[in-house]
């Protein structure tokens, strides 16, 4: 059975603290991929009903910086699915929580693979666009 992309999209916002940022006072590279990579998680067990570890990542794009105390408004994914694995992409932009406009700050895509509890690889379902909004993530999302 099939599974909406739109069904696997979720969404999470943070604010960047002291303790996640470099010496320039913005957010470090890592901690950002940190939180896309357990979003991307996220998104990959709705589709898959299993856990979901990375198995890569296929590039990462930093497009602007994340100030200290800015937001990151985080999103992601599923568009695309093989026998075991889920392909995700994850989206970041930012804004000053005193304001309305948002920054797109970082992109990246993921592939994650369903395991069982032995962590031996799972079958999941395919994802498919059912809406024009569906079609417009598919059709943006590879990396």
């Amino acid at each position: 059975m099939a599974v909406s992309v739109l069904d696997s999209y979720v969404e999470s916002t943070e604010r960047i603290q002291p303790n996640q940022a470099n010496n320039y006072e913005n957010t470090h590279g890592g901690e950002l991929v940190k939180l896309m990579d357990e979003l991307a998680a996220i998104s990959a067990m709705t589709v898959a009903k299993e856990t979901c570890v990375t198995a890569s990542i296929g590039s990462v794009d930093f497009q602007n910086p994340i100030p200290v105390g800015y937001v990151a408004e985080l999103s992601a994914y599923v568009y695309g699915t093989g026998t075991s694995s889920l392909d995700v992409k994850a989206d970041v932009e930012c804004r000053d929580p005193r304001t309305e406009e948002s920054i797109p700050t970082t992109a990246a895509c993921f592939t994650m693979v369903a395991v069982n509890e032995t962590d031996d690889p799972v079958e999941v379902p395919a994802v498919v666009p059912e809406t024009d909004r569906g079609e417009r993530l598919v059709e943006s999302a590879p990396c």
